[in-house]
């Protein structure tokens, strides 16, 4: 079978360290969607490591590793991620694959990445500028490149191509951003891309279901910057939910088993678009001091705010999520009061439905003042111990949810 994990809100739900958890119940980590705008930490040896594109099952023995063809791959970032994963004596020529069908992000991209979010002006999306957006346009407009493509003798001959439509579309921006440098690393990297295991992904896969192998697909972002139910158009450029995997992977949806979704105890994002929930206030400046909210690949400070229930709902229902698991809880442990969002009222009119578009409307969070609790979470070594008041914070979670929740990152954890 294959089980799922993904983040249910805006990303940064702490999905790394559950994969890295979990992995000793699996024999395959494999990455679906999203580019190196991701950013799953772990600590290794008591050192922090920050992936963007490998799986996070690569610290462990005899796990292989999967890039997935939903993933888009810089071939500069990708290299420099993989020397500092080498360095600390992982063989990853033996225990990672890459799909031939996975698209390459190009030089080009990234420059049209950063004129396009530079034309939105007070409009921007929160772009890391990494390319991944155009990435996949051209993904989907039928021009990409991808990693099987360096094998080819005609390589060079594909590249020139796409790069001379973007250069069009540049109007000749990219000549006072170092175009020529940027190619050098480019196709440095691209050969070292050459030394690693190149495969087809989709058949692997399939033998190793066939085998009786465990494959936990590994998601990024999140839920709510998923490109057809998130909160449009201020979304990534993937389906980061469950149904992600099947063509992310090219995995039949028979094969799906546990579907793990993650959510933290409150809400964050980083970058633009709504955030019903957000405190913009002395509170939200105390949660992301406490939680140590600054993004891991880019390090700007994240949004944040109460847990919002209607999202969380909504996430839950579209991803089928069957383990819902609570990350950051103790970060609430020091907060001078505790909240959550259980209705919207848009319009004058109370609902608990995710409406399709968050921009533009008036919306008001119904917030819910709820009760604190003085003992300290990470003091708590078995569920008996919790104080009541976080059990009931935890029960209006899974009520809202109708999904079992299960504690990370404080108490305890306990995944059958």
């Amino acid at each position: 079978m294959v089980d799922v994990l993904l983040g249910l809100q805006w990303g940064d739900e702490g999905k790394g360290k559950i994969v890295d958890f979990l992995a000793t119940k699996y024999d395959i980590i494999a990455r679906f969607q999203g580019g190196p705008n991701a950013g799953h930490t772990l600590y290794y040896e008591d050192k922090k490591v920050v992936l963007h594109t490998i799986p996070s099952g690569v610290f462990h023995p005899n796990l292989m590793n999967v890039i997935g063809n939903g993933v888009v791959i810089d071939p500069v970032s990708f290299q420099a991620e993989c020397e500092e994963i080498e360095a600390l004596g992982v063989n990853l020529k033996t225990c990672m694959l890459i799909s031939e069908r996975a698209h390459l992000i190009l030089p080009t991209h990234k420059l049209l990445d950063k004129a396009s979010e530079m034309a939105k002006g007070k409009n921007k999306i929160g772009s890391t500028l990494k390319g991944i957006g155009p990435t996949y346009m051209d993904k989907t407009g039928r021009n990409g490149l991808r990693v099987g493509d360096v094998l080819q003798p005609d390589f060079q001959d594909r590249y020139q191509v796409l790069k001379e439509k973007h250069l069009q579309l540049l109007n000749g921006v990219s000549e006072s951003d170092n175009l020529a440098d940027m190619e050098r690393d480019f196709f440095s990297a691209v050969e070292r891309l050459k030394q690693y295991q190149i495969i087809a992904a989709e058949y692997w896969l399939h033998e190793m279901l066939q085998a009786g192998k465990r494959i936990l697909a590994e998601g990024a972002q999140g839920t709510m910057l998923d490109i057809d139910f998130g909160t449009y158009p201020f979304v990534t450029s993937s389906n980061t939910v469950t149904a992600g995997l099947c063509t992310g992977l090219g995995i039949p949806p028979k094969w799906v088993g546990k579907v793990y979704g993650i959510s933290k105890a409150y809400c964050t994002r980083v970058g633009g678009g709504p955030f019903p929930t957000e405190l913009e206030n002395e509170v939200g400046e105390q949660l992301r001091k406490l939680g140590n909210e600054f993004g891991a690949t880019t390090g700007r400070p994240r949004r944040c705010g109460w847990i919002d229930l209607v999202a969380l709902n909504y996430a839950c229902v579209i991803n089928g999520v069957t383990d819902l698991i609570i990350t950051k809880s103790d970060v609430l442990d020091d907060m001078s009061e505790v909240a959550i969002c259980d209705q919207y009222k848009i319009n004058g009119q109370l609902t608990r439905q995710f409406p399709y578009d968050l921009d533009g409307k008036l919306l008001e969070p119904v917030i819910t003042n709820m009760p604190k609790w003085e003992t300290s979470l990470s003091s708590c070594l078995r569920k008996e111990e919790l104080p009541s008041a976080f059990v009931s914070f935890l029960d209006t979670i899974e009520k809202a949810t109708q999904v079992k929740y299960h504690l990370y990152q404080m108490v305890w954890v306990d995944i059958n």
